[in-house]
Protein backbone atom coordinates (compact mmCIF):
# COMPACT_ATOMS: atom_id res chain seq x y z
CA UNK A 1 0.00 0.00 0.00
CA UNK A 2 1.95 3.26 -0.93
CA UNK A 3 -1.27 5.73 -1.32
CA UNK A 4 -2.60 8.00 1.62
CA UNK A 5 -1.54 10.41 3.80
CA UNK A 6 1.26 9.13 6.04
CA UNK A 7 1.77 10.13 9.69
CA UNK A 8 5.02 10.14 11.77
CA UNK A 9 4.74 10.51 15.20
CA UNK A 10 8.09 11.14 16.96
CA UNK A 11 8.63 11.43 20.82
CA UNK A 12 10.72 13.06 23.13
CA UNK A 13 11.45 14.06 26.33
CA UNK A 14 12.98 16.98 28.00
CA UNK A 15 12.95 19.14 31.32
CA UNK A 16 13.59 22.45 28.45
CA UNK A 17 10.71 23.36 26.78
CA UNK A 18 12.07 26.86 25.33
CA UNK A 19 15.35 24.11 23.68
CA UNK A 20 13.05 22.05 22.56
CA UNK A 21 10.95 24.74 20.99
CA UNK A 22 13.84 26.40 19.63
CA UNK A 23 14.60 23.06 18.08
CA UNK A 24 11.69 22.58 16.44
CA UNK A 25 11.61 25.57 14.62
CA UNK A 26 14.98 25.36 13.19
CA UNK A 27 14.59 21.54 12.03
CA UNK A 28 10.95 22.64 11.01
CA UNK A 29 12.96 25.66 8.99
CA UNK A 30 15.32 23.03 7.44
CA UNK A 31 12.46 20.74 6.35
CA UNK A 32 10.57 24.02 4.55
CA UNK A 33 9.48 23.11 0.91
CA UNK A 34 10.25 18.96 1.21
CA UNK A 35 8.14 17.70 -1.44
CA UNK A 36 4.97 15.90 -0.03
CA UNK A 37 5.70 17.54 3.60
CA UNK A 38 2.54 19.22 4.24
CA UNK A 39 3.14 20.65 7.75
CA UNK A 40 4.17 19.40 11.31
CA UNK A 41 3.30 20.37 14.91
CA UNK A 42 4.85 20.38 18.69
CA UNK A 43 2.61 19.04 20.93
CA UNK A 44 3.27 18.23 24.51
CA UNK A 45 1.46 15.89 27.09
CA UNK A 46 -0.89 17.57 29.33
CA UNK A 47 -0.01 15.60 31.91
CA UNK A 48 3.70 15.64 32.02
CA UNK A 49 5.38 18.86 30.83
CA UNK A 50 8.46 17.18 29.93
CA UNK A 51 6.99 14.73 27.10
CA UNK A 52 6.79 16.04 23.33
CA UNK A 53 6.18 14.76 20.31
CA UNK A 54 6.61 15.97 16.98
CA UNK A 55 4.00 14.82 14.36
CA UNK A 56 4.74 15.59 10.32
CA UNK A 57 1.94 14.78 7.78
CA UNK A 58 2.58 13.62 4.39
CA UNK A 59 0.95 13.63 1.15
CA UNK A 60 1.66 9.96 0.91
CA UNK A 61 4.17 7.26 1.38
CA UNK A 62 6.10 7.62 -1.56
CA UNK A 63 6.81 11.11 -0.46
CA UNK A 64 7.74 10.51 2.61
CA UNK A 65 10.66 7.61 1.52
CA UNK A 66 11.80 9.61 -0.85
CA UNK A 67 12.43 11.88 1.85
CA UNK A 68 13.82 9.07 4.46
CA UNK A 69 16.13 8.02 2.29
CA UNK A 70 17.82 11.22 1.12
CA UNK A 71 20.90 12.47 2.81
CA UNK A 72 19.18 15.77 4.15
CA UNK A 73 17.19 13.71 6.21
CA UNK A 74 19.48 13.53 9.06
CA UNK A 75 20.58 17.32 8.68
CA UNK A 76 17.23 18.52 8.81
CA UNK A 77 16.20 16.42 12.04
CA UNK A 78 19.58 16.94 13.82
CA UNK A 79 18.20 19.78 16.38
CA UNK A 80 15.93 17.69 17.89
CA UNK A 81 17.86 14.53 17.83
CA UNK A 82 19.00 15.51 21.42
CA UNK A 83 15.85 15.35 23.04
CA UNK A 84 14.56 12.22 21.18
CA UNK A 85 13.20 9.61 24.35
CA UNK A 86 15.25 6.95 24.23
CA UNK A 87 13.71 4.92 27.12
CA UNK A 88 10.75 4.59 24.45
CA UNK A 89 11.38 1.07 23.08
CA UNK A 90 11.64 3.75 19.16
CA UNK A 91 11.29 6.92 19.45
CA UNK A 92 9.17 7.23 16.68
CA UNK A 93 6.30 5.43 14.96
CA UNK A 94 4.58 5.77 11.61
CA UNK A 95 0.62 5.81 10.70
CA UNK A 96 -0.57 5.05 7.04
CA UNK A 97 -4.06 6.66 7.02
CA UNK A 98 -7.12 4.54 5.99
CA UNK A 99 -10.25 6.67 6.35
CA UNK A 100 -11.42 10.06 7.20
CA UNK A 101 -14.48 12.39 7.70
CA UNK A 102 -14.76 15.83 7.96
CA UNK A 103 -12.36 19.15 6.01
CA UNK A 104 -9.50 17.97 8.19
CA UNK A 105 -6.64 20.58 7.73
CA UNK A 106 -4.35 18.27 5.28
CA UNK A 107 -6.81 16.73 3.12
CA UNK A 108 -10.33 16.40 1.01
CA UNK A 109 -13.84 15.57 2.38
CA UNK A 110 -15.08 11.89 2.44
CA UNK A 111 -11.81 9.96 2.01
CA UNK A 112 -11.74 6.86 2.99
CA UNK A 113 -15.36 4.60 4.12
Amino acid sequence: MTSGAVEVVLYHLSEDSDQVLTAYHESSRRMAGTPGLLGNQLLTRADDPRAFVVISHWTDWNAFAAWEGAAAHKEQTAPLRPFRDTARERPFEIYRELAHYGPGRFGPVGKGA
